[in-house]
């Protein structure tokens, strides 16, 4: 099927009317790197209806052998973004295809598969996602320090004096995102120094997800443009513990359920006291159910594992939980609720494949929902107050310490292999499970400083 030809007549006019001399075509691959071929405005139609070539196989990990045919990426029209800092430029968000079918190991293509499944049962999956990065300056020995060296507090989450310091920054983000109509809402300095979180709308999952992946793209390239300002190079990095002793990057997920326009996850009437309907009850017995192995692709790197951790940072709190629970308008639980209709899922983090990460979780919910799971009860306590200990011996479970735990995880859960799908050669699942391996053991296998100074002289 072509191109829709009246969105394609309104991008035409918009681009006229804009002066857009270029597009980026651009995909993901597993790592939800983005790739992207730069093509002349001229060949809009060409670029829709042929898409945007690639050797696969020097794309990333998108499932390509060097002998495998060519990859097309096709626009996704509604995906239509200019790019503020560049008035002659746009992006367009791709799907994958190869010789004319969509290609299985797209991660966006993945997402619309669970979704379409969503769809087939009356239900649109509606997402929010709180993006956390940090600015830091890259030093010439490749260390790294928090960009702004004013920015010391013991506890500098809200710091009125740090959100001034970066006033230009975050403000152009702001305007850049409303401009986008995005709906910018807020704008934080975070709970570490150089930590900043900028929120926009919720909206359906697909366009969340582009979204994200141009808000991280955007990010840091106004961090780098900022470096050459000051004459220093500055980066933002959405990476999950990039301090060992600040708090983490997460990209927490808010979620509800709609069907013909009403959030299904919502009852005013819930005698629990949350807002929430039995079917979000049900997905969060999905959710809880499958957390182990969802934490393999919402948790995805080695590094990941650091931020998931019992215990403290130097601000007090790691705001990441590692137990599985949910309740209450409740930092410390895994699922919080943080209002009527809508839920949480805080152990999500900034090095996730956003359209991996919602596949998964959707995936999980509709299996709580399908099965009835009992999400048991609420938990309304400060779950870091209390011992690993202390919390095993009450039931809790935790979600696995380190990546390599979580591929095994997710190579037994039978609901999201059939949910990632499978490929001509094999299951995704089986596909990221030993890319991820093959991540876990590279890192396993390197000697770190902190090694040598435990061990070097003890033996």
């Amino acid at each position: 099927m072509g191109p829709d030809a009246a969105k394609l007549e309104q991008i035409r006019k918009e681009t006229e009317e804009r002066g857009i001399e270029f597009f980026f075509a651009q995909f993901v691959d597993l790592y939800a790197r983005p790739s992207a071929k730069l093509v002349p405005a001229g060949s809009l139609d060409d670029l829709a209806t042929e898409g945007a070539g690639f050797a696969g196989f020097a794309a990333g990990e998108i499932g390509q052998q060097p002998s495998d045919p060519d990859i097309a990426a096709i626009p996704d029209l509604d995906s239509f973004t200019p790019v503020p800092w560049q008035p002659n430029l746009a992006r367009f968000a791709c799907d994958v295809t190869v010789e004319g079918e969509p290609w299985p190991y797209c991660p966006r293509t993945i997402l619309r598969s669970v979704l379409a499944r969503a769809r087939d049962q009356g239900y649109e999956f509606k997402i929010g996602i709180e993006l956390e990065y940090f600015l830091v300056e890259l030093d010439e020995d490749g260390t790294i320090a928090i960009a702004d060296r004013l920015d010391t507090l013991e506890k500098p989450c809200y710091d009125i004096a740090g959100l001034t310091r970066r006033y230009d920054f975050l403000t152009t983000v702001s305007r850049y995102c409303n401009e986008l109509g995005w709906g910018n809402y807020a704008n934080d300095h975070e709970d570490a120094n150089g930590q900043f979180e900028q929120n926009f709308s919720f909206d359906e999952a697909l366009a969340t997800c582009d979204r994200a992946i141009f808000f991280r793209y955007m990010v840091h390239t106004l961090a780098e443009q900022l470096g050459q300002a000051e004459g220093r190079t500055i980066l933002a990095t959405f990476m999950p513990k990039p301090f060992t002793h600040l708090t983490g990057n997460g990209a927490h997920f808010h979620m509800s359920l709609w069907r013909d326009g009403e959030n299904v996850f919502l009852d005013d009437a819930d005698p629990r006291g949350l807002g929430l309907s039995e079917t979000a009850y049900h997905f969060i017995g999905g959710l809880k159910a499958h957390a182990r192995a969802c934490s393999a692709i919402t948790a995805p790197t080695v590094n990941s594992y650091k931020r998931l951790k019992p215990g403290t940072t130097a601000s007090g709190a790691t705001w990441s939980p590692v137990w599985i629970s949910y309740g209450y308008n409740n930092r410390t639980q895994m699922l919080r609720i943080p209002g009527p209709g809508r839920i949480e899922d805080r152990t999500i983090d900034g090095s996730c494949n956003p359209y991996l990460a919602a596949a998964v979780v959707l995936a999980a919910g509709l299996d709580g929902m399908e099965k009835g799971l009992d999400a048991g009860d609420p938990n309304s306590e400060n779950l870091y107050s209390f011992s690993y200990d202390e919390l095993t011996a009450r039931g809790l479970r935790s979600l696995p310490a380190n990546l390599l735990d979580a591929t095994q995880e997710l190579e037994a859960n039978e609901v999201l292999r059939a949910a990632l799908g499978r490929t001509a050669r094999e299951d995704y699942v089986d596909y990221y499970v030993k890319v991820k391996r093959d991540e876990w053991f590279a890192y396993h296998e390197q000697v770190t400083p902190w090694e040598v100074r435990e061990y070097l002289t003890r033996f």
